[in-house]
């Protein structure tokens, strides 16, 4: 694998969840990393895992081409991962806000890396059905991504993580919300909880973009034509997930399934390609389900303890 020690990589999206951890993890290699940030109040405030970290801040809008360029041109990336989306968790992300930001923002980072560098794309499972704006206009932006690859020869290798949870997580997300109300001893509205997902930990996660991005430096190869699916290979059900945590924080209340209606945009099953991602950069998932949720309860409780003191 590439040592990646001294090498400039930029990261988008590192205020965000993967991006954070992603980032800490880099300069812990000994890169240098830029990191790119849409300016706002909120965005000034680091990611706690990032507040001792050694990160190169720019607030950039990808929306906009000409800053985009201007900053790429500044910060000379020998690597790039592109994590930076709007609307993960947004129901109502209007098509709009999601092609300006997840397509046009593709797009500019392409155009201005202008081929330089090897760019890691996330990607979303969600893709491959489209069943919400934000997933359509995340396939949108890998059929950009494939264009620029076949018609300019630019090395853009897709990255696909499966249903990722860990610290740090946003608090809507179903992992988060059932912990929090688990501790409080509440019990937790859900779904019937029938939607079978590939749960994986956010170190693995980082483990696999960093396999993969060493992977393209070294061999200057543009890899899968399709995305490297980063998953386990195994399955478990939203509601067998919620009631482990139940179990596993060991206080009050229990989940309170069939209580809310199923999302018309659910799939029921994804699953990601675990042999064929070890065939391809030798990585797989360390994590178990149950050790990848003690760790995100344990940090939870550290965090609930320092917000109270």
């Amino acid at each position: 694998m590439f040592d990646l020690h001294g090498t400039r990589v930029l990261v988008t999206g590192a205020t965000g969840f993967i991006g954070a951890h992603l980032a800490r993890r880099l300069v812990a290699a000994g890169a240098q990393v830029v990191a790119f940030r849409r300016f706002s109040v909120e965005s000034q405030q680091r990611p706690e895992r990032l507040r001792e970290v050694r990160v190169e801040w720019r607030d950039v809008d990808l929306r906009t081409f000409g800053a985009v360029s201007s900053a790429v041109r500044v910060a000379r990336p020998d690597l790039v991962f592109h994590l930076a989306a709007e609307g993960v968790t947004d129901p109502f992300l209007s098509p709009d806000a999601a092609i300006r930001a997840n397509v046009y923002g593709a797009i500019h980072l392409l155009r201005a890396v202008d081929g330089k560098a090897p760019v890691v794309v996330a990607r979303t499972p969600g893709e491959r059905d489209a069943m919400n704006v934000y997933t359509a206009s995340k396939a949108a932006a890998w059929s950009f991504c494939r264009m620029y690859r076949r018609t300019h020869g630019w090395s853009i290798a897709g990255a696909m993580p499966f249903q990722t949870y860990g610290p740090g997580q946003p608090a809507a997300a179903l992992v988060p919300s059932a912990i929090e109300a688990a501790m409080r001893g509440e019990d937790f509205p859900m779904t019937r909880g029938e939607q079978q997902r590939d749960w994986i930990f956010v170190e693995d996660v980082v483990d696999a973009l960093i396999r993969i991005g060493s992977s393209v430096l070294a061999t200057e190869s543009i890899m899968a034509e399709d995305a490297i699916e980063i998953g386990t290979g195994r399955t478990t059900s939203v509601r067998e997930v919620v009631e482990s945590i139940y179990r596993l924080v060991g206080g009050g209340g229990r989940p309170r399934v069939d209580m809310l209606p199923a999302r018309p945009s659910e799939v029921d099953r994804q699953v990601a390609d675990a042999e064929r991602t070890h065939e391809l950069i030798g990585w797989r998932a360390r994590f178990t389900l149950e050790e990848g949720l003690r760790e995100t309860i344990q940090w939870t409780r550290e965090w609930l303890n320092r917000l109270a003191n």
